[in-house]
């Protein structure tokens, strides 16, 4: 501990000299005193000695693995914090930073500001638990779920990491494709509950007359065809984490019983009068964007709230450009384990992936990457290759309106009525059911025939018979993404 009047003393390992003299310099001149050192035994010993009030430790070093010595260090001197800094960053680097007892995670190449900051939190931080926050990850590096090394995936790897040793509930936001269920599983494989089931229900793949029993379960003679008791979802996730995919979709009269669970957490089954304790950690997840639903009528906002405890938004792979060339090598690598030919990309390859929009984001790549392991026959796959995969084809605007489900506008309007009904007899009925489902319809209209024109704005106005720049400001503001370069 620090003595009044005393500067603390930051204590830094690291093989690179550049970093130690970069680390030195900058925390110099944020006040503080520093000693640095290239092996993790030299640092051991001044550990040992007493001296030092942080430690900022690389993780591969000449003589030993930095993430070995946390532990040590928190046995020998709890009341001494570590920050491990890493360039393997990935999300096992984070989780076992975090369960080993590092204080704070920064992956390489960091940002001097970041780290004078953590630097701060851990000084003015009160004393750590005295023992190791979780049991230790044992998944080896190949077979991670989640991959890249973007700054988008290193803050979501950091709290993965940090939400090891919780049960609190987990929002993930993200378009379809972007990874939603990868990151549940990793939140429940490396929490706590990992000893436990995960089980994972989408709620618009299950009919919503359905959905409470699925949920619930339901008991013999509840309703016409229960010739027997069938435990739900909540029963078959005891002691482990349920994961609600597309909570968006869920409908009213299931929101609210929902609602109740989380408020009280117990439930009863359909049917059932036997209340039974609900033993789960919750992760939801949707493509939806929550907020407007709420704005709509269509998402009750004391659910939200409830659910919206620890909010995970997942960047689409546009945003993570960078990411691209190690996931398309990740999936070759995996459809040759799976007795496909062995591919490789040359750079011409890689730069047509990276400069694609990827509207269905890692499974679209993915898919691409199994499509071509599979049928093409050169072991090298070439930039012309990728870029005849990924040609849009011109499509006729009736084509793509046809792809809709013909049933998907009734099925919005019946549902705006069924939470009028609800709601209504809760003395909160809306009044603009109009407004609402022409909100529901006017974006999917848009897109598709954007898409139908390949981006084309002057095209798609003259289709929806609207002048070009009505087109313009409703693109504004839905916030529709178009196609770049077309106009």
């Amino acid at each position: 501990m620090t003595l009044p009047g005393v500067l603390p003393t930051i204590l830094i390992a690291d093989d690179d000299r550049s970093i130690r003299t970069v680390l030195t310099q900058a925390l110099g001149r944020a006040g503080y005193q520093v000693r640095s050192t290239s092996t993790a035994a030299t640092l051991w010993r001044w550990v040992e000695e007493g001296e030092g009030d942080l430690v900022i430790t690389d993780v591969v070093m000449p003589d030993e693995n930095g993430l070995d010595l946390v532990p040590r260090i928190r046995r020998l001197r709890p009341d001494l914090r570590v920050i491990v800094m890493s360039a393997q960053s990935t999300l096992l680097t984070a989780v076992k930073a975090a369960q080993r007892g590092a204080f704070e995670y920064l992956p390489k190449p960091f940002d001097l500001k970041e780290l004078l900051a953590a630097v701060a939190r851990a000084l003015a931080a009160p004393l750590p638990p005295a023992e190791p926050r979780a049991a230790e990850a044992r998944e080896s590096e190949e077979r991670l779920p989640l991959i890249g090394r973007s700054a988008a995936m290193q803050e979501i790897y950091r709290t993965i990491a940090r939400l090891t040793t919780t049960d609190l509930t987990v929002m993930i936001i993200g378009e379809s494709g972007t990874g939603k269920e990868l990151v549940a599983r990793a939140l429940h494989d490396y929490g706590r509950r990992r000893g436990g089931p995960f089980v994972a229900i989408n709620m618009a793949a299950i009919p919503r007359e359905l959905i409470e029993s699925e949920l619930f379960g339901h008991e013999r003679g509840a309703f016409t065809g229960a010739t027997s008791r069938n435990p739900g979802r909540f029963e078959q996730a005891a002691g482990g984490t349920l994961f609600l995919d597309e909570i968006g979709d869920m409908p009213p009269e299931a929101q609210t019983r929902l609602l109740r669970v989380l408020q009280e957490g117990e439930f009863t089954a359909v049917g059932g009068r036997q209340t039974v304790r609900a033993n789960v950690r919750i992760i939801a997840a949707t493509h939806r964007d929550l907020r407007q639903s709420i704005r709509q009528g269509l998402f009750r906002e004391d659910l939200f709230y409830r659910l919206n405890v620890v909010p995970i938004r997942l960047p689409p792979l546009r945003e993570r450009v960078e990411d691209i060339p190690e996931l398309a090598r990740h999936f070759l690598d995996r459809a040759r384990e799976q007795g496909m030919p062995e591919k490789t990309l040359d750079e011409g390859a890689r730069l047509a992936l990276m400069a694609y929009r990827w509207p269905g984001n890692v499974r679209e790549l993915e898919n691409l990457m199994r499509r071509l392991a599979a049928l093409y026959p050169e072991e090298m796959i070439r930039r012309e290759v990728i870029e005849g995969e990924l040609a849009e084809p011109a499509a006729e605007p009736t084509a793509a309106l046809a792809a809709a489900e013909p049933d998907s506008l009734a099925r919005a309007v019946e549902r705006h009525i069924m939470h009028f009904l609800a709601a209504y007899r809760d003395g909160l009925a809306p009044s603009d059911i109009y407004d609402q489902v022409l909100a529901e319809v006017e974006r999917p209209l848009l897109e598709m025939t954007l898409a139908a024109t390949r981006g084309n704005q002057i095209k798609a106005a003259a289709m929806l018979g609207l002048n070009r720049n009505t087109l313009r400001k409703k693109i504004r503001d839905l916030d529709i993404q178009v196609l770049r370069g077309m106009s």
